[in-house]
């Protein structure tokens, strides 16, 4: 008769035993969390690009359609109605969070939101001669592609740099009320320029900022459910870019 190992059923499973799975089941939510976070790039670069035409569009329509143009500037009423309602929306998407992701009025919020900014902006835009406008719409554009690239490729993480974006911010509002106290006694051109200057670095940062966190691969993240704050945030630095750019470039018009 052979002697063999006698076995206990009650006996608790070894270590290896009881984590021969954890391996394959590690993986596979790896593989699913990948799925769901390129599904959320996706969904929030293709909102953006519809945002950033009907923005183009209105702009073009503001600066190009002599009529159109003559008819807002006469009109300032417009682009204070418009303020407004960028204010109100902007205040509901940004600070209540299941507004935010309850559909279909996240929708309903970001479309009005985009509307009223593009107004703004084809106001703004209307008082600068077209080759400015087009100049500083082709910048942009070459920002916000090298930056995108730099995000999806560099390994720094940008979302470290919270101090350093705060600090900016502090400098970009320092500046501000001083030019708000010194404008009533006469306009000063370099220190609007540095401030225009100091702008578009500071959204160009925040963009980078922003797509990092979008992209999910650094200290800080976005979580999917948030596609709406991600589409604005992203959208709202490319539109100040411009803005900033169009201070420092654009030439007023005849």
């Amino acid at each position: 008769m052979k002697k063999g190992k006698v076995t206990n059923d009650n006996e608790p499973p070894t270590y290896q035993e009881a984590t021969a799975g954890y391996g394959e089941m590690e993986a596979q939510f790896a593989w699913d969390d990948k799925s769901i976070r390129r599904t959320f790039i996706r969904k929030v670069y293709a909102i953006l690009l519809v945002q950033l035409l009907v923005t183009v569009g209105i702009v073009a329509l503001f600066s190009f359609c002599a009529p159109v143009r003559f008819y807002i500037q006469t009109h300032p009423g417009l682009y204070m109605a418009s303020y407004l309602m960028f204010f109100s929306t902007y205040i509901a998407l940004s600070c209540c969070g299941e507004l935010r992701r309850q559909f279909p009025w996240n929708i309903i919020l970001l479309v009005l939101f985009t509307l009223s900014m593009a107004c703004m902006m084809g106001f703004v835009s209307s008082f600068y001669n077209t080759k400015s406008v087009v100049l500083c719409l082709g910048i942009t554009s070459v920002v916000c592609l090298s930056v995108t690239i730099f995000s999806f490729q560099s390994k720094i993480d940008v979302t470290s740099y919270q101090g350093v974006l705060f600090s900016l911010c502090m400098v970009m509002l320092l500046c501000a009320i001083t030019i708000s106290i010194v404008v009533p006694f006469g306009y000063v051109p370099w220190l609007h320029a540095i401030y225009a200057v100091l702008g578009a670095i500071l959204f160009t940062l925040f963009l980078a900022f922003d797509t990092q966190m979008l992209l999910g691969n650094k200290r800080f993240t976005l979580s999917p459910e948030e596609y709406i704050f991600a589409t604005l945030s992203i959208y709202l630095d490319i539109i100040y870019l411009f803005s900033f750019l169009l201070q420092i470039m654009g030439g007023g018009r005849e």
